[in-house]
């Protein structure tokens, strides 16, 4: 598994927002993608078309808010019932999960180079964050994968220690 310290300048986004715990998962955040799939086409200043983030924020106990996303320019309006969110440029530990790969095992890797590597995660100041590990994790997919045996790309916000 290959990491790589990348910094990614400040971007715009706007689609769906999902906050729920954990055991609420299945099968809402599934739902919360799709629809932000479904609703893509709303969205004509995507900067890129065909890469959905997904943007987790523990920032709840035993849960998180999750963000099924497009980045879009300055001139894209707000849907009725989408959301936008603002994310400042950070540097970031990216990795890429692969198709036919346990998830839990590349987050268990990904945790396990942070842990030895020079940085930390990134936590930003007075907000309050319930995982310890990973409080924001980005991720990003390509519209044309499969579901059920995805492939995508993490990146996880981080300062040197």
């Amino acid at each position: 598994m290959s990491f790589q310290i990348i910094t990614l300048p400040a971007y715009r986004a706007v689609g769906l927002k999902w906050e729920g715990t954990f055991s609420e998962i299945v099968p809402h955040l599934k739902n919360v993608i799709q629809q932000a799939q479904d609703r893509a086409d709303e969205l004509e200043n995507r900067v890129n078309p065909t890469i959905q983030l997904g943007l987790s924020y523990h920032v709840m106990d035993n849960g998180f808010a999750y963000y099924a996303v497009y980045e879009v320019s300055e001139e894209q309006e707000i849907p009725e019932g989408m959301i936008e969110i603002s994310v400042p440029e950070w540097t970031y530990v990216k990795t890429t999960h692969h198709k036919g790969e346990d998830i839990q095992k590349t987050y268990t890797d990904l945790h396990q180079w942070l842990f030895e590597s020079d940085y930390t995660v990134f936590r930003e100041a007075g907000v309050e964050y319930y995982d310890p590990y990973m409080p924001i994790k980005h991720e990003h997919y390509p519209v044309d994968q499969d579901p059920n045996d995805p492939h995508f790309d993490i990146y996880i916000p981080i300062v040197k220690k």
